[in-house]
Formats: structure tokens, sequence, C-alpha cells
């Protein structure tokens, strides 16, 4: 088989040769290779695609000139591959009469290449055929009668197959994919000078960032703006272009937008799964599409109770709410090795404090990174649906969240419904969470509930300027080298999380009133420096670590 990346590729002119050509999909788990034979920066979807051409059996692969990247991906595979068929095709930036011309030309020096390496010839009048065929197809389809109740457009850089089944699983009809390999091919045949007319048309589909029409790209959305309730947009690590043009769109259309970034490979899916899944509970919220609803019995004394559990990282939370909102019972548990595992054993406490069985549970909703392994749960919810929930229960006047949980952290910002109107989250490493403040106080020699109330007795003003863990850790040793203070120290710890929890709550923007949640909101240190760097007081219920918990249980109710 013949591989590709690239939407400008000419694909029908191969299957007019008979060619299998397909789209490369990379599905890798590592750079082992790539990292060896390419430049740390260079983006990470061409390493993901050289990894899996080094891996897979291709008869060749063919690129197209549309990034510096893929430009070093043809040198290395020239030198990693021989024997295989390797074409790099120029691509014309702009669409005109003689760049039309030129690129017909290019795509002819390509299928002479071919003729020479396979000995395979190419048919005109064949492509001809093919091409009519295609036509006459597009012309029978009818629009896809989808009783969706989210409708949404891809842009940015390629979607991997993960996210596609994501959103198709969730029932999403996805309008539009103008990822940089997206949208349907179709052409309309021109008896006369076919490749000028083919190639035409091929250089005049919705462009790329590359193009120079790139300017037109937004007109595209107008046909779909009656039914478009979002836009997921879609980044690779590295690759800057897409980045600008979200900035850019974020702040010019008022249509709901996420970005999410990966690094092209199947781990990535995990980390994005919250994001994506959150998205689309928001937007299925503010159109007020249909939870559906359950016929549910009820406990022995007559009374309905609902079980929201949280699985997260640090912890795993419960609460049980009965019909009229009112809290009966809740947990907090140290999650193990297995969530799982840590979610029977709070099951079985909480039923316990609340004085009832298993049965006397009418609903239980999961939520948290280990929402999807409790097998006893009956629905999932995204923490972040369900932090806004909790957190409107609790004050009403919240509309900005920040949850500090043991792995991330994250900006929330609410209507006055409590639902969630935008959010970002910081989840590629542990930098401020519970989990750095755990290892900073390992390196302390403290308990973790001692660094905060020491931080309060802070004399000297020290910086912290790395907030990696691992560099972080480095710095704080220094410290203790030159004998300077713990309670200097933590304190510099506690600002330096302060400053990078003020940059995530920027994003969604610093709408009073402040709630902080998540574990560390029992950190006085870390709340007194937010605080100053927000110049706004927080709200901190009783039990910060329960406010997901509770949502979850909330959304039961609403079932």
């Amino acid at each position: 088989m013949i591989g590709y990346v690239c939407k400008y590729t000419p694909v029908e002119v191969f299957e007019a040769m008979g060619v299998e050509i397909g789209r490369i999909q990379p599905e890798v788990t590592n750079f082992n290779q790539a990292d060896t034979l390419m430049h740390p920066n260079i983006c990470s979807f061409t390493k993901s695609v050289l990894e899996d051409v080094l891996a897979g059996d291709y008869e060749g692969v063919v690129l197209t000139t549309c990034c510096d990247s893929i430009r070093r991906l043809y040198d290395v595979l020239k030198q990693q591959c021989p024997g295989k068929f390797l074409y790099l095709l120029d691509v014309p930036r702009k669409i005109n009469d003689f760049s039309t011309d030129m690129y017909r030309k290019n795509i002819l020096d390509m299928v002479h290449a071919y003729e020479a390496f396979s000995g395979k010839i190419f048919d005109e009048i064949v492509l001809k055929q093919l091409l009519e065929r295609r036509e006459a197809g597009q012309n029978l389809r009818t629009a896809p009668k989808n009783k969706a109740s989210v409708h949404i457009g891809l842009m940015g850089a390629r979607c991997s197959k993960g996210i596609i089944d994501l959103l198709e699983n969730r029932g999403v009809d996805i309008l539009f994919d103008m990822t940089c390999t997206g949208l349907k091919r179709e052409f309309h045949v021109e008896p006369d000078n076919l490749l000028q007319a083919y190639a035409w048309q091929l250089l005049n589909q919705v462009p790329c960032l590359r193009m120079v029409k790139a300017v037109n790209r937004e007109n595209y959305m107008e046909g779909f703006r009656d039914r478009l309730d979002g836009i997921l947009y879609h980044t690779v690590q590295f690759c800057d272009n897409y980045a600008y043009e979200y900035t850019d769109l974020k702040h010019r259309l008022d249509i709901p937008m996420l970005m999410v970034e990966t690094d092209a490979t199947k781990q990535c899916e995990g980390q994005i799964r919250t994001r994506v899944e959150a998205f689309i509970e928001s937007l299925k919220i503010a159109k007020g599409a249909s939870i559906g609803k359950k016929s549910l019995k009820k406990a022995e004394d007559g009374k309905m109770y609902v079980l929201g559990i949280d699985s997260g990282s640090t912890s795993t939370n419960a609460v049980i709410l009965n019909e009229n909102k009112e809290i009966v019972a809740f947990d907090v548990v140290r999650t193990g090795a297995k969530s799982g595992e840590s979610a029977e054993r709070i099951l079985s406490e909480i039923l316990e404090r609340a004085g009832l069985k298993r049965e006397d549970i009418s609903l239980i909703v999961s939520t948290g990174y280990g929402r999807v392994s409790i097998p006893f749960a009956d629905e999932n919810v995204t923490e972040i649906s369900c932090h806004g929930r909790g957190a409107h229960y609790f004050n009403p006047d919240v509309r900005t969240i920040l949850d500090i949980g043991g792995q991330d952290s994250k900006a929330i910002r609410l209507n006055e419904n409590g639902e969630v109107v935008d959010f970002v989250m910081n989840d590629k490493c542990a930098a401020g969470t519970g989990r750095f403040l755990e290892m900073m106080a390992r390196t302390l020699e403290m308990d973790i509930s001692e660094m905060g109330p020491e931080s309060l007795k802070w004399k000297e003003d020290i910086d912290i300027s790395s907030m990696c863990s691992v560099f972080a850790e480095s710095e704080v040793i220094s410290l203790i080298a030159l004998n300077k203070e713990k309670a200097d120290i933590a304190h510099g710890l506690h600002k330096a999380i302060a400053n990078k929890s003020y940059s995530l709550l920027k994003r969604v923007g610093l709408n009073e009133t402040f709630m902080m949640t998540g574990g560390v909101a029992k950190n006085p240190g870390v709340v007194k420096a937010v605080e100053e760097k927000l110049g706004s007081k927080l709200f901190i219920c009783k039990e910060p670590e329960i406010v997901g918990a509770l949502g979850a249980a909330l959304f039961g109710l609403d079932k």
C-alpha cells in the first residue's frame, strides 16, 4: 500500500493505476526511533508517521511540501527506507491558472516516477472513468437523518481516530471536518483537459493554513451556523499555525470552542477524554437537551437515595443525597493502586455510615478519572460538569472555580444557573497539584498536613522559579543546603502554585465569586497565596474534596 497524509495528495491517480493507497493514521505509543532520527522540536504528528511507516508494511509514501516537519520526514525516510517508493510532491500555495498548471505537471512527474518504480502504466481514460463514478455517487448521496442532540465541527490539525470514535460513541453529529486532512473529496469531471481540471479541484478544497486562501476558511462554516453548537479545535504539539488560528477564532466567533492539544500518541486520547466529554455535556445543557429520566424504586423508608462517587487520582470521594437534595452522608478515602477497589471500599463505608443497604440506592453516578472503571455505577459524568453543579449547590453566587486535585488543575467558569460556560485544564504534568505538594513535603521532611500552617510563618520572600516536580525538588534541595527556613521555602512553593493557578483562571475569566475545591483547598498556605494573587477571597466549603461527588449525585437526582 502507498501511504499519504495530506488532503492535496492526488489519491485518485494511484487508484486509477490499480494501486491501494490509504491515509496514514498512526496509533503509536512512543517515539523511540523518531527521537533518535529527528530533532526534538519536530511536530509530534510527523514523528508518529515516521514510527508508523518504519513499523508498517508500506510499498511507499507520498508526502507534500506542506511544512518543514514533513520535509524533514521525507529526508529521514529516504535514508531509512531504501527500496520503497518515496515522493515529495510540491503543492503550490496560491491558486491561479499558473499554479494549477504547475501542479498538473508536478502530478505527472510523480506519476512518471511511480511508473519507473513499479512498471505500472497510468491511463488518463481510467482516471476519467473513476472520477465519473465518484461524481455519480456524489449526486445520489442524501443527507443523513441524524437525530443527535449535539452538532459540532472539527477544525485544526488532524484528529486521531480515537477522538473521532469518542465523539461518535457519544452520539455527536460531526457537521464538518476542517482539519488539515479532513473533508470529503468531491470532483466534477471536465471532459476537456481532465488533469488540469483535476489539479484545479484538488487545490480548491477548503484550504489548510499553508494556503494563501486560508483567510476564507471561516466562510465554509456559514452554511452550518444554524445547526452548529460548538467547535472542537485540535492542535498537535509543535504545530503553531493552528494554535494561532484558534486564538483568532476564539476572540472573533460567538461559538463555544474547545481546544485540545495532543502529541499524536494513543496515551494522549485518555488525557483529553475528560475535556471532550465535558465539552459535549456543556453543549447539551446549553441546548436544554434531555438527559433522560428513569423510573426508580425507593428505599424501604419510602425515600429515594442517590450516590455520587468521585474517583480521583489521590482520593475517592462519595456523597449520598436524598430526594430533597439533602446530604445524608459523605466519605473520603485514599485511592489505592486500583480505582475500582477503592470505589468498592468507599461504597461499603458510606452505606454503613448512612445506615442504608446497597438496594436502597436508586442510582449511582460516577465521575473523576476512574469513573469508567467503577463497574457498579449506573451513569458517569465528567468531573468538570460535576464540580459546576456541586459548587452551585454550596454557593449559587460562585462564578469561577479553581479545582486543584491530585494530578491536575482546572479553572471552570459558571453561569448563574451553575452550568459550565468555559473551562481549562492542566493535566499534562503534576506541576502545582497535590502530588507536587506531597513530593515537596517529603523533601522538606514534613507531613503534608503541616506544610500549609508552617508556610504562614514565613519571613523571607523566596521565589521558586520552576514548577516542574523534578526541577522544583532540585531547587528546594539547593535552598535547604543554603540553610533556608522550611516556612520560607514552603511559602515560596505555595506562591508559585498561586501564580500558576492565576494564569489558569485568567484563561476562563476572573469573575467573582471565586471558589476553590479539591484536596489542596485544605492547605491554608495555598489558599492565602491564591487570594493575595487574585485580590479576592475564596469561598471554600466545609469539605472541598466532595464537591465533584456531590455534583455527580445531583446529576443522579436529575435522572
